[in-house]
């Protein structure tokens, strides 16, 4: 054991010992009056059922969450190590606290909601070390009535001015009250960044996660560990040290340190979500978006949720190539037939993949951004698509060097933009810890996907695309935090495994995939899945483990501004019913509603078309056969709808007929059960239109 260890256990008996001392489980406000050195700070959300409290324990600043006066985060301290400066944890005394509060009902330019309620209790404490220099770090916290976002703030010092961070030291010491409670997540730091299956595990079995990371208690509580407003900050790591015990570990940097800022400034916000069960969780993930600042981009005319397709899934079939050659997937024959089957079928856009010079090469160090093959003709393909009314979406894959697109940015948006494409989807494609950068002399340097170098450099990339009226949707991304609110122009991204892994991944994406999905990743954002696989065959006439109604099911259970139909046209003409629902189903809503769901098992969600009187619901289940009964109450009172159903046939499911789907019709009534079987590894997706 070494020295750090064996002081991280001493803390934690010490911290134990405190708590049964302090008699913390018998309410917040014993234990912060008997607080060792007499301070102690709380704050309770709107509805009075979730409560932060800071106190120290043996000079360490330590915080508390519970709800309903039980301990959902017991005491976890707080902390930093600071290049240059030491460690700043420990003689910290709590400044005098303020307190405010705040209310307000913002709406979205597009999302799962059209309105979002922005309702919390703020409080403010300075913690000042009594040694060393007596620097001073600000805790700020919010109290949601779904959850606690807390962030650091390092005020204008002498001491503390040229701010070098080598460790963030915040911890999340999950209650014990909650037994032995269960972990969705996925490994942090690892080579394929958030390209994994979720793993189910007890809490004591975590290794290392990224976040969002999703825990249920044995008394059906869930809980989401997450951060919002990811600025100019390394992304965090979640590494269990002990137990149910958290520690933040910052995604590495090039340089000596992790983060690099000038005071002052302030970190990204540390989130915890709570909900009664996984439904609840999902609706709370609004906290997420309340926790970042508001937009910057005055009038977002430019952009309109939409479906597309594209010229993508031949290449993962391995009939098309992105580079030029025999293969080549990107050319002006290829580009307008695409584009005539989106003016025919009422998609927005046409993804083009592979079209610019460059492709493939180490650490793509020959890409260029505005200069294509010999055999597609940009002039071309842009007039025809003014023509027939569709947008293109340009497509800028790096190989993960993120110096070289730095360098070309302005003229590939330049390229882009005289040719009036309003919509990006980028690239990162390297592994871990292999994102490239250049200094100001040259020298090249390798970066972490999520380190603070390449949260810079997204948030460069978005703002600059909404110079020039672009949207992004970036894949190989940092996860998403909400900065959506902030740049609306960021549309949607990857950060998970998508259906690619359909095509060729080892094993293929399982049904219990997107059920986790939605619980687990989906609480951080959009998610670029690229459905509507409607031959359900991967390379090499590789089966799909889904039903044709669950490719469908999953354009209203896994949201985005811009779904894909990302199967080959011809292949749309060989199934009439699942094209048609693809041709209808809404991308942009007014508001949502999980109706049911449980984590990796099955979700049933519904959506209401922005602007609209329709519903649209859709309902996934892992490998398991399910019958569900859908309440219809949530409908207004005493409405008569017409149901349109797209559901697994009899003999349906992942062992039988995958292709077995019915389409029909029904008349149904607000308040009524609408019942629906999902065969195993299938769904369903409907419509309820107004019978009037």
């Amino acid at each position: 054991m070494n020295d750090e260890q064996s002081r991280d256990r001493r803390r934690s008996r010490s911290l134990r010992a405190s708590v049964l001392t302090l008699g913390v489980t018998m309410g917040l406000q014993t234990a912060a009056a008997q607080a060792q050195d007499g301070v102690s700070h709380s704050e309770c959300s709107p509805d009075t059922r979730i409560c932060f409290a800071l106190t120290t324990v043996d000079g360490v600043p330590t915080y508390t969450v519970t709800r309903d006066g039980r301990q959902i985060i017991a005491p976890s301290a707080l902390g930093f190590m600071l290049r240059g400066a030491g460690k700043w944890q420990h003689g910290v005394k709590l400044g005098e606290a303020t307190h405010a509060s705040h209310t307000e009902t913002w709406e979205q330019h597009w999302g799962e909601s059209r309105l979002v309620t922005n309702d919390y209790r703020e409080i403010r404490v300075p913690m000042v070390e009594q040694v060393r220099d007596r620097r001073t770090i600000e805790l700020v916290a919010r109290v949601f009535d779904s959850g606690v976002g807390f962030r650091f703030e390092f005020p204008e010092q002498d001491k503390l001015a040229d701010v070098r961070i080598d460790e963030e030291l915040t911890e999340f010491n999950l209650a014990t009250e909650g037994g032995d409670t269960e972990a969705w997540w996925i490994p942090g730091g690892e080579w394929n960044r958030y390209e994994y299956l979720y793993r189910r595990t007890p809490a004591h079995e975590v290794g290392t996660a990224h976040s969002p990371i999703t825990f249920r208690r044995t008394d059906g509580l869930h809980i989401a560990i997450h951060e919002a407003a990811l600025v100019d900050y390394a992304a965090f790591w979640l590494q269990r040290v002990e137990g149910q015990r958290f520690r933040t570990r910052l995604a590495p940097s090039s340089q000596p340190w992790k983060v690099r800022r000038a005071a002052p400034f302030a970190t990204p916000w540390r989130t915890v979500l709570i909900g009664e069960d996984a439904p609840a969780l999902y609706a709370a993930s609004d906290m997420i978006l309340n926790l970042n600042e508001p937009s910057r981009i005055a009038d977002l005319g430019w952009f309109t949720p939409h479906k597309y397709v594209g010229i993508w899934w031949g290449m993962h079939l391995d009939i098309w190539s992105w580079n030029d050659g025999p293969k080549h997937g990107a050319t002006t024959e290829n580009a307008l037939r695409y584009i005539d089957f989106a003016a025919d079928h009422g998609f927005g856009s046409v993804l083009i993949e592979g079209w610019n010079v460059g492709w493939w090469s180490e650490s793509g160090r020959n890409f260029q951004f505005a200069e294509a093959y010999p055999d597609f003709d940009m002039d071309r393909v842009a007039a025809h698509a003014r023509a027939k009314g569709v947008e293109i979406m340009g497509h800028h894959e790096t190989a993960g060097n993120a110096g070289l697109y730095e360098r070309q940015l302005e003229d590939a948006l330049d390229y882009y933009a005289a040719h009036g494409i309003h919509s990006v989807k980028t690239g990162y494609v390297a592994d871990a810890g292999m994102a490239l950068r250049e200094d100001p002399d040259g020298t090249e340097q390798w970066e972490y996907h999520d380190g603070q170098y390449m949260v810079r450099h997204h948030a460069l990339v978005a703002e600059r695309a909404a110079e020039h009226a672009i949207a992004v949707n970036a894949h190989e991304p940092v996860k998403d935090t909400g900065l959506r609110r902030t740049w609306p122009n960021l549309v949607t991204r990857e950060g998970a495994r998508g259906t690619e892994y359909m095509a060729w991944g080892e094993p293929p994406n399982p049904p219990e995939h997107e059920p986790t999905l939605l619980f687990t990743r989906m609480l951080s954002g959009p998610f670029d899945l690229t459905p509507g696989i409607v031959s359900l065959e991967g390379r090499d006439a590789r089966p799909l483990p889904n039903t044709l109604a669950r490719q469908l099911a999953d354009y209203v259970v896994i949201y985005s501004p811009i779904q894909m139909a990302a199967d080959l046209p011809e292949n749309y003409a060989a199934a009439p019913d699942a094209l048609a629902f693809i041709e209808q189903v809404p991308v942009d809503w007014e508001r949502t509603q999980v109706l049911a769901g449980e984590i990796g098992e099955y979700a049933v969600v519904a959506r209401q078309r922005r602007d609209g009187d329709d519903w649209w619901i859709g309902g996934v289940t892992d490998g398991e056969r399910r019958e569900i009964a859908i309440d219809l109450a949530f409908l207004p009172a005493g409405a008569r709808y017409v149901a349109e159903i797209w559901r697994d046939g009899e003999g349906g499911g992942i062992d039988g007929d995958r292709f077995a789907m019915v389409r029909e019709t029904r008349r149904v009534r607000a308040g009524e059960t609408l019942a629906l079987t999902m065969e195993a590894g299938g769904g369903f997706a409907l419509s309820l239109r107004p019978a009037e």
